[in-house]
């Protein structure tokens, strides 16, 4: 069968049940899906794929002609364009800030300015904005022994810490570049990344507050006592609480690798609304329209915020004889995994939209696109729930509707369909997640403890993120 609904379901199907069934890594369970998908899409739907998308009858005649390798390679290399640079940076500047205390320092200046009674609220806010450059479990495990540490000091409330941290840093994975999801999303479905972080930052603060309403009330209904555990015993976690803060860097050079990128592209996304290309300027404001663009490009702005962070590293390890290799060096293969994953989810997404499923979801939906956005939530839900990967739910997702956001006739800016599926991709953790057993380990929660406050935790901020994005492409649609 040729119908694309019918190689849809086979393609996820190989994935998830790869995943899940075959034990494979995903990697390999995404490819295998690329090249069955590819293998079912005849040369005919191919090209009429290519002329829908508006590329010429030769080169449309030559992308049928491909063989199946040269497909996926191609989708392969052109996702590796996208977000390659990013991922690998983000990963330095998540080591480097991890390692010289500068994280740690942040947390910390919360934590003063909010006081130890809304300790809580500092978690939750802290986890977030440290989930944008930092990669999901690198927060846990940043955060789960200050947690730790804290309950210690106050006596009580560690489960709500947990689920504060556990909250700030899933959406951030999840909805603001550069998270590696986000990242590949808006590449993807061609969404300007300052838009994407701007909006998700937004809706993210929405759905982290009422995961904190949550996180209260599961406080008080299942009150869960710190517990010794063999990776962090009670009287090591003294020392903790007891570091000093003089010997870690200052607050201002702490947060330079993660302000420089975001302040680069946000300005950069600011003047390009402001300023349309040839409007006369003075000379001043030409040069520093030129300055900001030129920094705010995401892959210049991402290593000029790595280069500060090397440096910050760099000032803390003065006496470390092996220098900055080794700490680069695991960066690198944490990140090296995340990319070759993203980017064979990109052949496989690739592959998905030259069968037009594109094409066929948009006459399903043309009496009311406003279906699209729920839609891409439930797509995203489905797989995650299934697979375990909140990633690779985002890679299906928006490789199944990245056709759908490029639609120039669709009545909301695709942020807002890049945004569904971000928070769609929350629901539902469970013991085929590797969060789930790292929050699990790491907090000392049985897996029961678990299942009650951290899967309807994630639910419930993701409803409400759906609820959000609704109303927001409704009244602000950005077209």
């Amino acid at each position: 069968m040729t119908d694309p609904i019918f190689i849809l379901s086979v393609g996820v199907l190989i994935v998830v049940g790869g995943i899940i069934g075959l034990k494979l890594h995903p990697f390999l369970a995404l490819l295998l899906g690329a090249f069955v998908v590819a293998l079912m899409t005849p040369a005919a739907v191919i090209e009429q794929f290519a002329l829908a998308k508006g590329t010429a009858s030769a080169a449309a005649l030559a992308l049928s002609k491909k063989g199946i390798g040269e497909r996926i390679a191609t989708e392969f290399g052109n996702t590796c364009a996208k977000i390659g640079i990013l991922i690998a940076m983000a990963a330095i500047i998540g080591k480097c800030m991890l390692e010289s205390g500068a994280a740690e320092r942040i947390i910390r200046s919360v934590l003063r300015l909010t006081g130890i009674d809304k300790a809580p609220a500092a978690f939750l806010v802290s986890s977030f904005f440290l989930g944008i450059p930092v990669f999901f479990d690198t927060v846990l495990f940043l955060m789960i022994p200050l947690a730790k540490a804290m309950t210690l000091r106050i006596g009580k409330n560690y489960l709500l810490l947990v689920l504060c941290i556990m909250a700030g840093a899933a959406m951030a994975n999840s909805l603001v570049p550069p998270a590696p999801g986000p990242l590949f999303l808006i590449g993807e479905m061609h969404i300007p990344i300052g838009l994407m972080m701007i909006a998700g930052t937004i809706v993210g603060l929405f759905t982290i507050t009422a995961g904190y309403f949550f996180a209260l009330w599961a406080n008080k209904k299942w009150p869960i006592e710190l517990r010794d555990s063999l990776d962090a015993k009670l009287e090591d976690l003294k020392s903790i609480a007891a570091k000093e803060t003089k010997h870690l860097p200052g607050l201002g050079v702490s947060l330079l690798p993660v302000l420089i990128p975001i302040v680069f592209i946000c300005a950069d996304t600011f003047l390009s609304n402001l300023f349309k290309p040839g409007e006369a300027q003075s000379p001043f404001l030409s040069n520093l329209i030129t300055v900001v663009k030129f920094f705010g490009d995401k892959n210049i702005a991402i290593v000029t915020g790595g280069i500060a962070a090397l440096l910050l590293l760099a000032s803390q390890k003065k006496d470390n004889k092996e220098g900055l290799t080794p700490f680069v060096q695991a960066a690198l293969m944490s990140g090296g995994g995340i990319i070759l994953i993203t980017a064979a989810g990109g052949a496989f997404g690739g592959m998905l939209q030259q069968t037009g499923i594109s094409a066929r979801i948009a006459d399903m939906t043309k009496e009311y696109q406003m279906a699209l956005i729920p839609m891409a939530f439930f797509i995203a839900a489905v797989v995650r729930t299934a697979q375990g990967s909140a990633t690779v739910a985002l890679i299906t997702a928006s490789g199944i509707l990245s056709g759908m956001a490029n639609n120039a006739n669709l009545e909301f800016h695709p942020v807002y369909l890049g945004l569904a599926i971000g928070c769609g991709s929350k629901l539902v953790p469970w013991m085929n997640d590797a969060g789930f057993w790292i929050i699990c380990k790491l907090s000392n929660l049985t897996e029961k403890e678990a299942l009650k406050t951290i899967s309807p935790l994630l639910v419930v901020m993701g409803l409400t993120g759906l609820v959000v994005i609704m109303i927001g492409a409704k009244l602000f649609p950005l077209v």
